[in-house]
């Protein structure tokens, strides 16, 4: 992925990885969790990605404050690389994007259809409408996104 991100640390299981936001707003810390919420039917476990402003002092997470840093790409494409990261780390995993409402899952589908094809390219997206997944299709929206690896057996 080519587009500019921020530096980040991960803990040593890569559940969790922290880094700033610098813009108008001042610097602010940002973390992604990733959290185990069950498997697939061929047992690929399921990682939930949570994303948002870090809380230092008890050390939560809010996905639902508006940071409005002028940003937005580029902690996105953070976000991402992250996801990239716990997919080469593990053999098989799914990793599972919902926004914490439905302007950022819509967020979070504009970035996808941004890079789409260079996604598609190492994996397969899902997209979750009408109580089913679906493979995504631009200008179509979904409630919830799902990335495997090309040789996942998930249908």
């Amino acid at each position: 992925m080519q587009k500019e991100k921020y530096p980040y640390k991960a803990d040593d299981s890569l559940a969790k990885f922290e880094f700033q936001s610098h813009g108008p707003n001042g610097i602010i810390n940002k973390t992604i969790v990733y959290s185990e919420i069950g498997k697939l039917k061929d047992g690929t476990p399921v990682l939930n990605l949570g994303f948002g402003d870090l809380n230092e002092t008890d050390n939560t997470f809010s996905d639902i404050s508006v940071s409005n840093n002028a940003d937005r790409e580029k902690v996105l494409a953070t976000v991402a690389s992250s996801v990239l990261d716990i997919m080469s780390h593990y053999d098989d995993v799914a990793i599972r994007a919902v926004g914490s409402t439905p302007a950022r899952t819509r967020l979070y589908q504009m970035g996808i259809n941004a890079i789409k094809k260079e996604i598609e390219s190492q994996f397969n997206i899902y997209g979750f409408k009408d109580d089913e997944w679906h493979k995504i299709e631009s200008c179509k929206n979904y409630n919830a996104f799902l990335l495997t690896k090309k040789n996942s057996k998930f249908e």
